[in-house]
């Protein structure tokens, strides 16, 4: 899910808002792979070298993650 931030930035939006969009396409990927009986899913969020990123978009990446995960995964 690498380049959410960029892909804002470009089209004159806040990372922040870019990582929010980047959310709903892994949403129509867990649903396709879920129609398509895909047993199992990876999918990389967050690398270690994320944590250097502003505290903001952090915070942004940490709590959309957890509304992510509570509200589709559980």
């Amino acid at each position: 899910m690498d380049g959410n931030g960029r892909w804002a930035e470009r089209r004159g939006m806040s990372r922040v808002e870019g990582h929010k969009r980047g959310k709903d396409s892994v949403r129509t990927i867990v649903e396709a792979t879920r129609k398509l009986g895909i047993p199992y899913l990876s999918l990389f969020a967050f690398s270690t070298e994320n944590w250097d990123r502003p505290h903001r978009e952090v915070n942004a990446l940490m709590s959309l993650l957890r509304r992510y995960l509570r509200t589709w995964l559980c």
